[in-house]
């Protein structure tokens, strides 16, 4: 080792016991609830695993384990990339037009599901809100950056990727093959129910969707719509201000919510009348699927009593996400402002809850998107028994509606 490296080694490894030292010393004298309170005993806690834990750990491991239970423990979109994983995320994250259509989050320290994408490859495979991935391509999803598992997720169309996914009610994991796709965004999905009542299905929010929504609100106030049932559930996908844009179709004033954060200042969004296209009686209908846009768009037109919000609680998915570069090269993917409903709950926290709770019929089976059933001990009768359930639980909405 030359003298220069040897200097180096000596200067970093003083600097590291120096800052140990210091932490602890002013833990020691801070309130019990300082932030370098908290330091000392991460620092005490570091210092009793390298010394006395039963065999020599690998503290690079040790380190980032604790990084990502720092960051999950706060932010359940944030993540943590050391410098190699930063330059594949950045040379990777628009380079690909294959996906899978999953939306996902980081929770209990594994990749939670949020929504998919309809008619995507996971959305025909039956994947849905509530679905763990364990593993993709045989590597454990505990501790892996969520950024770096989205990358991962991506390649080229008609590639296929191995995920091992635990579901709702199946105790244990299924290993699932997904050919990756172009995704195609579904058309909106209109028709007349009881009452005069129009039923318009958003089951994406991408961009360009809003107008679109616009012109299918002139469509069935055309047909002879008196009331709108606008049916949000499993909406995953969009811009968060694209929510704010969907709520203001129906609101001609007042605050459509506000985003905030630390170094954020608060921005709040307020309804242009001028683009309002729908005046009629509404009703949004939402479940746990509903997360982004689609709840934000919700909580507005709830908030201002515009709507009564129909079905379970949404997805608490809500923030401003990006990328801030580390000293290391690496870089955190962090939320640094939350989406806020006009009466000041956060999203990210509180999601949506529905003034009239009326869940969703559930089935003891798997489905697809389209009720085809995911395992071959299902009959003709039950598929269609599940359908109907499904179909028959908008139809009650309407009918109920008064």
């Amino acid at each position: 080792m030359n003298s220069r490296l040897k200097f180096l080694v000596v200067f970093a490894s003083t600097a590291l016991v120096v800052m140990l030292l210091l932490g602890a010393v002013m833990g020691k004298s801070a309130p019990p609830e300082g932030p370098y309170r908290h330091l000392a005993v991460f620092t005490d806690v570091l210092s009793r695993i390298k010394s006395e834990y039963v065999e020599e750990p690998n503290m690079k491991m040790v380190t980032v384990g604790a990084v990502t239970g720092l960051l999950e423990s706060i932010d359940p979109f944030a993540s943590y990339l050391n410098a190699d994983q930063y330059k594949d995320y950045l040379k990777k994250k628009d380079s690909y037009k294959g996906d899978v259509g999953l939306v996902l989050a980081k929770r209990a320290g594994f990749l939670s599901v949020v929504g998919t994408i309809p008619g995507s490859p996971a959305a025909q495979a039956g994947m849905m809100a509530g679905d763990w991935i364990d593993a993709i391509r045989g590597v454990a999803t505990r501790d892996m950056p969520l950024a770096y598992a989205e990358i991962l997720l991506r390649g080229e169309p008609g590639s296929t990727i191995e995920l091992s996914v635990f579901r709702s009610r199946r105790p244990d994991p299924q290993k699932i093959t997904l050919t990756r796709a172009e995704i195609s965004y579904p058309s909106l999905q209109t028709r007349m129910l009881a009452g005069e009542t129009g039923h318009l299905r958003v089951e994406t929010l991408e961009a360009g969707k809003v107008a679109k929504v616009a012109e299918a609100l002139r469509r069935l106030e055309a047909e002879g719509a008196r009331r709108i049932l606008l049916d949000l559930r499993n909406c995953s996908t969009g811009a968060p201000e694209d929510g704010w844009a969907l709520a203001n179709l129906f609101l001609d004033k007042g605050t459509l919510g506000y985003t905030q954060g630390q170094r954020v200042p608060r921005k709040n969004s307020e309804a242009d009348p001028g683009k309002t296209v729908c005046r009629l009686p509404l009703r949004v209908l939402v479940n746990r699927g509903t997360a982004g846009a689609a709840e934000i768009a919700a909580a507005a037109l709830l908030d201002n009593k515009r709507a009564e919000v129909v079905g379970d609680r949404t997805q608490q998915v809500g923030s401003v996400i990006r990328p801030i570069p580390l000293d290391d090269g690496g870089a955190l993917i962090l939320s640094v402002a939350k989406f806020y409903s006009p009466s000041g709950k956060a999203i990210p926290d509180a999601g949506v809850t529905p003034t009239i709770s009326k869940p969703e019929p559930e089935s003891q089976v798997d489905f697809d998107e389209n009720g085809n059933p995911l395992t071959q001990q299902v009959t003709p009768e039950q598929q269609e028994a599940h359908r109907n359930a499904l179909e028959r639980y908008v139809e009650q909405i309407a009918e109920e509606w008064k």
